[in-house]
């Protein structure tokens, strides 16, 4: 979850490297450190708080050198202070490390060098790898490198350098991302690609088990016993203006104004409408196991269960499939019943969430067939899978996820149709009519978000003094319910709770009162009728409704009261319609957020990708 950047080239590291943390900031904020080689020997800087704290301090007192790391950390182990923030160095000072993960045996480690004479400065377990690599260290930072990483238990992405031998970069891998960028005369290491974007979009992920050896000049990836790697770099195609805020007050704002982009990227060159068929060429071996699939698995954490369980609906709707949802983090603690005839699809924005690719693997090793629907191309989740497909959403830098959730859904759409077609559940006319149902769905996003971002602000001036939210929803749109709660707890800190309406009378009923906002999900179709019972239900207990509201509001009139609200979306055909009530409760999510002076893109204590369990 931290941020990792290592630079060696001949442009000013701190530059570089201070680049590259404030893109990644979203992957931990608590503190922020560097470390230059100068002419004066290795010098570090390190701040508490955000990285504005260590940009101050740099700016006062600069440091110049060609070869450095930096951190940005979201804490595991001790508290966030300038004394526990990284990079950690050993007791000569000649070494440093930054680390993200968990080093599991640390305290037996720190023990045993304890005993032999090191000594320990900070609460964290990244501090037990300098000390151990110092304690191996015979001239060669690779090869004492490579014997301490033996000895670690646990996950980690980390990058070491020595005074004694500049230009050299050493990373590491084990759960979390890690990638090297390469440049002309000039390499970068990183823990995501959006910190090296402005530099190079020629960028090579390391696996699992997998050392880089960087220098200026070139780069070289060997497992941990010494066996050559070969080199396989990818070209990103995400243009650096997309990780900016182009004119947007925050990140979360711009990429809930880019999804209908977003959408239609997911959707390129994928729709036949003349033949009403779905070509997704990247699902690869994995498209021809489709056919004999029995039942699916969607695997997932956060927002992208969300997408998921209407992942579930899609599936079984119209492909007619059976599908079940499970979260990655329970997945391995039960005794999963899949096999030979499941598709498991691993659901993940980064493509590294740890307890994701956990439960993809278990499922993987029972005999499943395993499809990634991701965003990074590259990474573990896509390496791992059978086939993938990617989701288009361009980089993500907020940390409440927008635009990769509605891009996920889409993507389950695709694979849906897909399935149904290479099961023949579904004819060529039924694809085409939903294919042609989906491709409306950027438009009328792009219709909506203007009226519906005026609406969200006005609402926000009353509803910021609320203390507790109830979304309810039915069908395809109660995973829509959960992640409007989702976002306007994660970024406003106000709760909330998402419901399936139908449960209402089995316990929430006795939470409603004039305080209560309740956010009511009325789409068009099946279900409207009990929808608008339940809105009924609220208002004879005196709470407030919010209706978000698919086409005419005829039957609402007679309803609703002053005090109550409408946000109006296009209606869309129903399994598509979640994708436009979507809009609505990230904007009104956003702008309470904002209204009580909430930091939206990063909201405290929580990180962009949980890359430890």
């Amino acid at each position: 979850m931290c941020g990792i950047v290592g630079y060696v080239g001949a442009r000013e590291a701190v530059g570089v490297i201070l680049d590259g943390l404030r893109r990644l900031e979203y992957r931990g904020y608590d503190s922020a450190g560097v470390a230059v080689l100068t002419g004066d020997g290795l010098a570090r800087r390190r701040a508490e708080g955000k990285l504005r704290n260590l940009e101050q301090s740099l700016s006062a007192e600069p440091l110049a050198g060609h070869f450095g790391v930096g951190h940005t950390r979201w804490a595991t182990h001790g508290r966030p202070s300038e004394e526990n923030a990284h990079p950690h160095t050993d007791c000569t000072g000649g070494l440093v490390v930054v680390h993200n993960g968990i080093i599991e045996n640390y305290l037996p480690l720190k023990a045993r060098l304890q005993a032999a004479g090191h000594r320990f400065v900070t609460q964290t377990d990244t501090e037990v790898v300098a000390h151990l690599v110092e304690s191996l260290y015979q001239g060669s930072l690779e090869q004492a490198a490579r014997a301490a990483l033996r000895e670690l238990e646990g996950m980690y992405a980390l990058v070491l350098m020595h005074r004694d031998e500049p230009g050299l970069l050493i990373g590491a891998r084990q759960g979390p991302p890690m990638v090297v960028g390469l440049g002309d005369g000039e390499h970068f290491l990183a823990s995501d690609v959006p910190a090296l974007l402005a530099y190079t979009r020629d960028i090579a992920f390391l696996g699992d088990g997998e050392m880089a050896v960087v220098r200026g000049d070139r780069a070289a990836l060997s497992r941990l016993d010494g066996t050559s790697v070969e080199l396989r770099p990818q070209r990103i195609a995400w243009d650096p203006v997309q990780a900016e805020k182009g004119g947007f007050r925050h990140f979360m704002l711009k990429e809930i104004h880019e999804q209908p982009r977003a959408v239609r990227d997911t959707l390129l060159g994928r729709i036949g409408l003349e033949q009403g068929e779905v070509h997704v060429e990247e699902l690869g071996p994995a498209a021809e196991a489709l056919r004999k699939v029995e039942r699916v698995t969607l695997l997932a954490c956060g927002t992208s269960w969300h997408a998921a369980l209407v992942g579930k609906f899609l599936l079984e709707q119209i492909a007619q499939v059976p599908a079940e949802v499970d979260y990655g983090s329970e997945f391995r603690y039960r005794q999963p019943l899949v096999g030979a005839g499941t598709l498991a699809v691993g659901i993940s924005q980064s493509g590294e969430t740890a307890d994701t690719l956990a439960a993809f693997r278990e499922a993987v090793g029972r005999g499943a067939t395993g499809v990634a629907i991701c965003n990074v191309q590259g990474s573990m989740l896509t390496r791992e899978a059978a086939g993938t497909l990617l989701t288009h959403a361009g980089p993500e830098i907020g940390v409440a996820s927008t635009k990769a959730f509605t891009s996920q859904l889409v993507a389950l759409g695709l694979l849906a149709l897909q399935l149904g077609r290479l099961k023949g559940t579904l004819s060529a006319d039924a694809c085409r009519e939903h294919l042609v149902g989906l491709t409306r769905v950027p438009h009328l996003m792009e219709q909506s978000l203007a009226g519906l971002e005026r609406q969200a602000e006005e609402l926000s001036r009353e509803l910021v003094h609320a203390t507790d939210f109830l979304y309810l929803g039915r069908g395809i749109h109660y995973p829509i319910a959960l992640e409007g709660a989702l976002k306007m707890k994660e970024i406003s800190y106000i709760h909330a709770e998402g419901y399936p309406a139908g449960e209402m009378k089995h316990g929430p009923i006795a939470l409603i009162d004039e305080r209560l906002p309740v956010v009511a999900l009325l789409p068009r179709g099946r279900g409207r009728e009990k929808m608008l019972s339940n809105v009924q239900e609220v208002k004879a207990r005196g709470g407030r409704v919010i209706a978000v509201n698919a086409g005419p509001d005829d039957d609402l009139r007679g309803v609703l009261e002053l005090r109550d609200a409408v946000l109006t979306v296009p209606e869309a055909e129903e399994m598509w319609s979640p994708l436009l009530m979507t809009l609505p409760l990230q904007l009104l999510a956003y702008h309470v957020a904002v209204r009580a002076g909430r930091d939206v893109d990063q909201p405290r204590n929580l990180a962009k990708s949980v890359t430890v369990e």
